[in-house]
């Protein structure tokens, strides 16, 4: 428990900190996620111990902290996407203006508002509109059969296998 409010108060000192400065922000966040896979880990030893040991109520306690830390590890990984999505390609579109300026770009389908959750069909996220490098862009990578895609003027993060939309970027490009 003593580890949870330590890890919390550091987050709630931190957090502002992150918003202001994307690239150490990204710096911050590697660190915490690292935190959180060693807490992770230090948890299951202890449930593993308590779980030799029989003690019932210590095996109860051990497995609420190791719930706990898989909650602020998933919790902190949607706070980097969400500061990486949303800031820093911000930042570094208003620097490199040339990239994100392509001209008029046309699909043979017309232009649809997507939401996170919609369901799109292959023609969408084919090779043609895939991003090979999202990294140019500053994007987080998309993830294990998740691509990012070019929907004319957005970005879409699409769930390959499903079909499903995951995030969406409006206005991406100019």
């Amino acid at each position: 428990m003593k580890k949870f409010v330590t890890a919390a108060l550091l987050v709630a000192v931190a957090a502002p900190a992150m918003v202001v400065m994307p690239a150490s922000a990204m710096a911050q966040s590697r660190a915490e996620l690292r935190g959180d896979v060693r807490e992770i880990r230090s948890e299951r030893r202890d449930l593993a111990r308590a779980e030799r040991s029989g003690d019932p109520r210590r095996i109860r306690e051990e497995r609420r902290d190791l719930r706990e830390a898989h909650r602020e590890f998933r919790e902190d990984l949607r706070d980097r996407d969400r500061r990486w999505a949303d800031n820093d390609w911000r930042v570094w579109r208003e620097r490199h203006g040339d990239l994100y300026a392509r001209g008029s770009w046309r699909a043979p389908f017309r232009y649809s508002r997507f939401q996170p959750g919609a369901r799109i069909g292959q023609v969408y996220y084919g090779p043609r509109y895939v991003i090979a490098s999202p990294w140019r862009y500053h994007l987080p990578p998309a993830g294990v059969n998740r691509v990012w895609v070019r929907h004319y003027g957005d970005m879409l993060l699409v769930d390959r296998r499903r079909g499903r939309v995951i995030r969406v970027l409006p206005g991406f490009y100019r």
